[in-house]
């Protein structure tokens, strides 16, 4: 009995020391935070059923992605692809702006990096990891057919040879490098801007003082300091709203009438999707304090911020990053989001 249990333990731990890794390539694969989570979490229960089927011909890791590989396909099967709401539709001016939200599986989420982005010792392969989940790719690649996802983020991101993932996916060599190839090609017809992936990694100086002069404008509601950090073609997104908007007048007109109440919030440094992002909580004038409002992602090039998005479904992003879903008072003494 003692040997069993020592022997399921010990399995518990070997699975669980690739849950992390498992998770970014989930959600690079589903585009859902959520989604990522219960993949893996199944892939989890059906390694743990099947190990005595595990035979060792490959590392428990290449099986363990084998089987994440096949939850995920198994999931897109429905043929959703998750979205920014820039991808859906024009952006609206701001005399046209509705309100309007979509179902929440439209959605990219926006995803903890500590829940996807392994520790590596390695500077360049821990930069390309957080560019890969970064929005804008994360966009890129749900366009993808979910085959061609796979073999990318194999590829690209993982760094796995073309005869280790064609072992993976049950295809040949030529198969695989086939699919890379059309994979990078729509990536390149999609003409993302270079703007998308400008933050360092860690942030420098210039990039810190910038976030520190956009948390002083956004508390302080000062829009004419907050026009001054914003790109010219800076966007504003706000899922599960499909409205986005262009250009600091529009943002800032937008601030300072149907977005008003954001007046006075308060802001929590995260880290999200490999940027720089905060928390937002606004003033609760009915309870008192701060309630939670949004998970803010930033996107910054050439010392500007050109986008920020805000996730709204508090109810389901906070607790994800860890955080309480109400301020009692002014935040100062509170750590970083996870």
């Amino acid at each position: 009995m003692s040997d069993g249990t020592a022997t399921t333990t010990d399995l518990d731990i070997r699975l669980e020391k690739h849950r992390v890794e498992l998770t970014g390539y989930c959600y690079r694969m589903l585009g859902s935070s959520f989604e990522a989570e219960d993949a893996v979490q199944d892939t989890m229960v059906r390694a743990w059923r099947s190990y005595d089927k595990f035979e060792g011909r490959s590392s428990l890791r290449s099986w363990l992605y084998r089987i994440a590989t096949n939850v995920c396909l198994d999931m897109l099967s429905a043929g959703n692809k998750r979205a920014r709401p820039v991808d859906l539709s024009d952006s609206t001016p701001l005399a046209q702006a509705a309100l309007s939200p979509r179902p929440d599986n439209t959605w990219l989420e926006p995803m903890p990096d500590a829940r996807v982005l392994p520790t590596v010792a390695d500077p360049a392969e821990a930069a390309v990891a957080k560019e890969s989940v970064r929005l804008a790719f994360m966009a890129a690649l749900q366009q993808l057919p979910p085959k061609q996802r796979a073999v990318l983020i194999l590829r690209e991101v993982l760094a796995w040879r073309a005869n280790e993932v064609a072992e993976l996916l049950g295809t040949s060599v030529a198969s695989v490098n086939s699919a890379l190839q059309r994979a990078r090609a729509t990536l390149a017809e999609r003409d993302e801007k270079a703007a998308d992936a400008a933050v360092s990694d860690p942030l420098d100086d210039e990039q810190k003082k910038l976030l520190e002069r956009y948390v002083a404008a956004f508390e302080g509601y000062d829009m004419a300091a907050l026009t001054a950090l914003l790109h010219e073609d800076a966007i504003m997104t706000m899922p599960p709203f499909d409205l986005w908007l262009t250009g600091h007048d529009d943002i800032t007109g937008f601030m300072t009438t149907i977005g008003a109440a954001c007046e006075g919030s308060r802001l929590i440094p995260v880290e999200v999707n490999g940027l720089p992002g905060f928390a937002q909580y606004k003033p609760d004038p009915e309870a008192g304090g701060f309630s939670p409002w949004s998970v803010q992602v930033l996107e910054i090039s050439d010392g500007r911020l050109t986008g920020f998005h805000f996730f709204l479904d508090t109810k389901r992003w906070f607790p994800l990053f860890d955080l309480p879903l109400r301020l009692e008072a002014e935040p100062d003494q509170i750590e970083e989001g996870a």
